[in-house]
């Protein structure tokens, strides 16, 4: 999470983290510095779309496997797949209310 955070505010950054820790950064080939307040926040960001995208890791576990798929477009039709689909899609929405 630490090194997600800082390639978020970074993308260039060569950096070391040790033990998961933010109090051991060592940044590597000149990569300038970035305050720990700033890293913090950026990993507050980072959970929060992660958090925001779990519907799809939830879907993409209970689709059927694409091999599955094409077979059930090939037997039973658009339809039938949409059909297959969306019920998946609905156990599981885009957006919670």
């Amino acid at each position: 999470m630490i090194t997600k955070a800082i390639l978020k505010i970074n993308p260039n950054a060569e950096v070391l983290v040790s033990g998961n820790d933010i109090n051991q950064i060592t940044w590597l080939n000149g990569t300038t510095p970035i305050s720990k307040a700033d890293i913090e926040a950026k990993m507050v960001e980072v959970q929060t779309e992660y958090d925001a995208k779990q519907y799809q890791r939830d879907r993409a576990a209970e689709y059927p496997s694409m091999a599955d798929q094409l077979d059930d477009i090939y037997h039973n039709g658009i339809d039938a797949w949409k059909a297959t689909i969306k019920t998946t899609k609905d156990k599981y929405p885009k957006w919670v209310i």
